[in-house]
């Protein structure tokens, strides 16, 4: 039990690192919808695991599982963009029926669930390809590095 909070810890880490959170960062417009803010999630991870993989064909490989998981985090957020567009589309209709909400809000949770076993998936592969050590190492600076994509939240380390 123990094994896999920590490595659910180390995945949503991950998540939040990449810029899975819904907030403004770094005075980036849309949210750190933009193709630069992925890219520097994706630079910021590129050089922590440069850093931490000794092996540069493995710290390559784990760059690539780096690079599915941000492209999945971007088809996710469109997702789920286009989930809530037709949330509040459905909203203005005053017949609208509750069957018709539970649809929509039920093909969300399924497509993120699914998402988020992709991203799971991804984490595994780019563990496999580390050493305990190595592992280990990333984890501590990614967490410490994800302060970074936390704006004012008070206490959000703990809450994970």
């Amino acid at each position: 039990m123990k094994r896999m909070f920590g490595g659910l810890l180390s995945a949503l880490t991950l998540v939040l690192l990449v810029g899975c959170s819904s907030h403004h960062h770094h005075g980036m417009t849309g949210g750190g919808k933009s193709d630069a803010y992925w890219q520097k999630g994706q630079q910021d991870m590129e050089g922590l695991i440069n850093r931490t993989v000794q092996d540069p064909e493995k710290a390559k490989g784990v760059n690539a599982y780096v690079g599915e998981i941000i492209k999945e985090l971007k088809e996710s957020r469109a997702q789920e963009r286009a989930y809530h567009r037709q949330l509040y589309t459905l909203n203005t209709s005053y017949t609208a029926t509750p069957d018709e909400f539970s649809k929509i809000v039920n093909e969300a949770n399924i497509q993120r669930a699914q998402s988020s076993a992709r991203v799971l998936s991804l984490r595994f592969k780019m563990k496999d390809l580390m050493t305990a050590d190595e592992w280990k190492t990333l984890s501590d600076r990614m967490v410490s590095y994800s302060g970074r994509y936390q704006h004012g939240e008070a206490g959000a380390k703990s809450s994970y």
